[in-house]
């Protein structure tokens, strides 16, 4: 048990230590990227697959989903 004690002092020691060395210089922003760059290229991926050419994926896709019957949703209940 004391060992976990002082493993905890140890580090909040090292913590606090990094923490007053970098002052004001530490980055809480996580990625501090362009913003609008990550909003552009998804955009571009929408685009994309709204093409005419992916129409005939989608449908095929759609159409492997089987129907649900609203007779068999209210009968199980």
């Amino acid at each position: 048990m004391w060992k976990i004690a002082v493993g905890f002092v140890l580090f909040a020691a090292l913590a606090l230590f990094i923490i007053f060395k970098a002052g004001d210089k530490v980055d809480m922003q996580g990625e501090s990227g362009n913003p609008t760059e990550a909003h552009a290229e998804s955009a571009s991926a929408t685009a994309a697959e709204k093409a005419p050419a992916s129409l005939p994926a989608a449908t095929a896709a759609a159409s492997a989903i089987p129907a649900v019957d609203p007779a068999a949703l209210s009968a199980s209940k």
